[in-house]
């Protein structure tokens, strides 16, 4: 059973030997498995080392001769530590990059704070025109990063997990799937964590929607699932509440409740594994049954 990650680098090696156009820029994470790519192709499969603010500055070089580069590392390198050039190489210089993460929120915590990047899909809010793909399986991860590399030349961020649902679902790019119909509210369950809001809001009479891309909101999608009863629960696999302004801007001419869960802001010191956390946070199956439950209540 393959991961994201490892279906990532499958399709991008794939995609080098088909579209001269497109370059990879890596920064140590995931070298090894570009290696063959790179024997192929040295001039565009780049390793900068651990220098993340080179990796975006390359990429934004790239990008600037008309090429299509994707970047790559763990999301708290990719996002969070060269933030000032995502800001400038590449939003504010108007060219376009994919960014693909691994490791978000929780995903190895033996590696500890530093690997670890709740924020990352907030902090990119603080961005105009970001497209942000959130899958919850390879094959959902393997066409969106499809998409993303055809998406024009936007800025697309791609969030990756080894936290994943046991099945795939049939996804649209940009749209809400409505999973499950219900009259008392509706539950996003955003990539990886709609196996865990399955279980949660068995036999409760709300709607279940996935969400794998973020940004654009749907707005549309989300009306559409409700009924008279406008409360939305929102579960991410990141800083809790990251989706509740889209939500209230969604709903702005209804009277409505928004309850966001997801990573809280206070740091766990203590790194077990994925479940663990999960558990820590209240986003396991029987906290988000309790937690879902209390507030439609």
């Amino acid at each position: 059973m393959d991961t994201m990650r490892e279906r990532f680098v499958d399709l991008t090696t794939r995609l080098l030997d088909e579209d001269p156009r497109l370059a990879v820029v890596l920064a140590d994470i995931t070298a090894a498995a570009f290696a063959p790519a790179q024997l192929r192709h040295p001039d565009r499969v780049v390793n900068v080392g651990i220098r993340e603010q080179l990796l975006i500055g390359a990429t934004g070089g790239l990008a600037l001769t008309g090429m299509r580069p994707i970047a790559h590392t763990f999301a708290s390198f990719l996002i969070e530590r060269p933030f000032e050039q995502v800001k400038l190489d590449l939003v504010h210089q108007g060219v376009g990059a994919v960014l693909v993460s691994a490791a978000g929120s929780y995903d190895w915590p033996a590696g500890g704070r530093t690997h670890m990047s709740p924020g990352d899909v907030a902090l990119l809010d603080t961005l105009p025109d970001w497209t942000v793909h959130v899958p919850g399986h390879p094959d959902e991860a393997e066409q969106l990063l499809r998409h993303a590399y055809a998406d024009g030349d936007r800025n697309v961020y791609v969030r990756l997990s080894e936290h994943r649902n046991a099945a795939a679902v049939p996804v649209e790019p940009g749209r809400f799937t409505t999973v499950r119909s219900g009259s008392r509210g509706a539950v996003l369950a955003v990539g990886p964590m709609l196996d865990a809001v399955l279980a949660a809001t068995e036999g409760l009479d709300v709607a279940v929607l996935y969400a794998t891309t973020v940004r654009p909101f749907d707005a549309a999608g989300l009306r559409a699932a409700l009924g008279d009863q406008a409360d939305v629960v929102l579960v991410e696999p990141y800083l809790a509440g990251t989706s509740a302004n889209e939500a209230h801007a969604a709903l702005a001419d209804r009277p409505h409740r928004v309850l966001g869960l997801g990573v809280p802001r206070e740091e766990h010191r203590h790194y077990g594994s994925i479940a663990e956390h999960l558990a820590a946070y209240g986003l396991d199956a029987p906290a988000l049954r309790e937690r879902i439950g209390t507030f439609l209540r």
